[in-house]
């Protein structure tokens, strides 16, 4: 098998045509919002209220796409996906109204968290609801691997929260600390919902393993470029505060790299930043970020896991959909928000 970056062209400085992607599976999407707004539905009013106000709050419904593609191309003809892709997306708005408890932010897509809103404790509650809902989901699914693997993903995410929040405020965590925590965090859904789609479609282990290790790499991609665009992006291409992740006092790879890389001087400016999660040095943080050549590196790294991704799929039928797959590689490289 060839490598990735000899056969498979990264990310062109082009986004990728997301609308277009989510065109090949258009009516699923749709089967998929109706999933959610219904398996949303709660007699109590404050559980709907939060429910559809951060499903709905701008964003890109990147995860239950992906399980989407990755079914139709496995060649999958059932339904089973769409409950999939919606516990999915149910499982990742759960982790996003915890995290946002967890890092007191207040924006979040844009608009405001529900926690801002609504208050910590109802975030929280409304979060475990989610939580409680997709397994109810998993059951009607009916498939005990399917289980086993969202067992063991939730329990995994929660330990990369854990992992995080044992690096905050720490200036000498490394690479792969972070490595570790993203791959947790944010690679293990993405790689769930790739793995899963392979198993209702009942494809050999050679492409469960393969949509397994896409949607591992994706996600890590997808998050290096997140934390790279925190300090090249504004806070209206992002939807955030620029500087968010210091002011929480997270060293992500463009911090922990200039910190590695950095003269004296500019060490000096990131670990206090880092340790006293203070963002009133931001001019120099962004000078040492950039002079050190820390955001360059970041966007390799994204790449080099864009291209692993991408060469994971040449165990996959070529089809539309699996090139729809290795656009969203390119997509997840390339975006600005």
């Amino acid at each position: 098998m060839s490598s990735p970056e000899s056969t498979l062209p990264l990310a062109s400085d082009a986004t990728p045509d997301l609308e277009r992607i989510r065109l090949l599976v258009g009516d699923d999407m749709e089967a998929v919002n109706r999933l959610i707004t219904e398996q949303l539905a709660s007699e109590v009013v404050l559980i709907n209220q939060i429910g559809h106000y951060i499903v709905g709050s701008g964003g890109k419904r990147l995860r239950p796409l992906l399980v989407l593609l990755a079914a139709r191309a496995c060649g999958y003809k059932g339904t089973d996906h769409r409950n999939l892709a919606a516990i999915i997306e149910f499982i990742h708005t759960a982790t996003l109204l915890h995290d946002d408890v967890v890092d007191a932010s207040d924006l979040r897509r844009g608009n405001k968290t529900a926690n801002a809103v609504w208050g910590n404790e109802a975030s929280v509650l409304v979060g475990d609801f989610l939580y409680s809902r997709s397994f109810q989901m998993m059951v009607e699914v009916d498939h005990m691997r399917v289980m086993d693997i969202m067992a063991e993903t939730t329990n995994v995410i929660a330990e990369g929260e854990v992992l995080q929040l044992l690096s905050v405020n720490d200036p000498d965590t490394d690479e792969d600390h972070y490595m570790k925590v993203i791959r947790c965090k944010t690679a293990r859904l993405f790689e769930a919902g790739t793995r899963l789609a392979a198993v209702i479609s009942g494809r050999p282990e050679s492409e469960e393993t393969a949509l397994a290790a896409y949607g591992l790499h994706l996600g890590n991609a997808f998050q290096i470029a997140d934390d790279l665009l925190d300090y090249a992006s504004s806070a209206e291409d992002m939807g955030k505060n620029t500087g968010d992740d210091l002011a929480d006092g997270k060293p992500t790879l463009p911090v922990i790299y200039a910190i590695q890389h950095g003269d004296d001087a500019q060490r000096q400016v990131l670990r206090h930043a880092i340790e006293h999660g203070s963002v009133e040095q931001m001019e120099q943080v962004l000078a040492a970020i950039e002079n050190t050549g820390a955001l360059d590196y970041c966007e390799r790294v994204a790449r080099r896991e864009a291209g692993t991704a991408k060469h994971a799929l040449e165990a996959l039928p070529d089809s539309p959909f699996r090139t729809a797959l290795a656009e969203l590689a390119d997509f997840a490289v390339s975006r600005r928000a």
